[in-house]
């Protein structure tokens, strides 16, 4: 983090230079793929400050962080901007690439519990990671099935199934053909010995082109 100390200007130039460019924050200066999914939950990607300045303004009270506790250029400017503007500041760590392990499932579903709402959820493009966490928010908090809830990972927020975040998809299709039919529910399937996230990702495969969009091209986290 000392790379990026906000109390000097040569500190937070490097920060402000870096985010822009490293994490491609160029991109999400006028676009923040921002979509309310309830009246207390809004999803988007990584907001710069000055988003963060407005969602408070806006009435938000939590931000979730999915990306983590990171010594970059985003996490210091996001520490600072939730501190300035009262805003607290969840850390709750998904993949894009992973099926999501049980702790996370479970841990999702205590934190949709407990966080202070209205709420922002984010991950770098709001598209992947959001979208996981979305599906369980609808499920858990809202009681949408998955089948209903996988709506949130949908082309609208610019996730892309075909890609090796597919198998985000591919966990919740899991279930919905192999275990729903049975009357289990998905967090009963989930806490079970059948449910085996490292197998599960073993046995997907993403589409060739589908690769090429998320790794080469949109370059997603």
């Amino acid at each position: 983090m000392s790379a990026f100390d906000l109390t000097t200007p040569a500190g937070r130039r490097r920060a402000v230079i870096d985010h822009l460019w490293k994490d491609h924050a160029y991109l999400r200066l006028a676009f923040s793929n921002a979509h309310w999914i309830s009246d207390e939950l809004v999803r988007t990607n990584q907001p710069w400050p000055f988003q963060l300045a407005e969602w408070a303004k806006r009435g938000v009270r939590t931000v979730i962080n999915l990306r983590g506790g990171m010594a970059t250029s985003f996490r210091a400017l996001e520490v600072e901007a939730c501190e300035r503007h009262g805003l607290e500041l969840v850390d709750f760590v998904v993949a894009s690439r992973e099926a999501p392990t049980r702790a996370q499932v479970i841990g999702a579903k205590a934190l949709f519990e407990t966080v202070r709402y209205p709420a922002l959820m984010h991950c770098k493009s709001g598209a992947d990671r959001a979208g996981l966490m979305a599906v369980l928010y609808k499920h858990f908090r809202q009681g949408e099935s998955i089948a209903t809830a996988m709506a949130q990972l949908s082309p609208r927020y610019l996730h892309v199934r075909a890609g090796l975040t597919g198998i985000l998809d591919h966990v919740f299709e899991r279930y919905l053909t192999e275990v729903a039919p049975t009357g289990e529910s998905f967090l009963d399937w989930v806490q079970s010995d059948a449910y085996d996230p490292v197998r599960i990702k073993a046995e997907f495969r993403a589409a060739w082109w589908g690769t090429q969009i998320t790794e080469r091209w949109l370059r997603r986290e």
